[in-house]
């Protein structure tokens, strides 16, 4: 593929926002379990005992 000499700074720079998109996503995904464990323990503890 012809980039006329800027390959050199357009690849780099795709490889940096892949890694960036696939980190938010892992940290995203890493908050959403957590979150919903958390809504899980106090949907419990609201729960009445009997």
């Amino acid at each position: 593929m012809n980039m006329g000499g800027y390959a050199a700074t357009v690849w780099p720079s795709f490889g940096a926002a892949v890694l960036i998109l696939g980190a938010l996503l892992v940290v995203s995904l890493r908050q959403d379990r957590r979150r919903r464990a958390e809504l899980e323990r106090l949907e419990a503890e609201r729960e009445p005992r009997s």
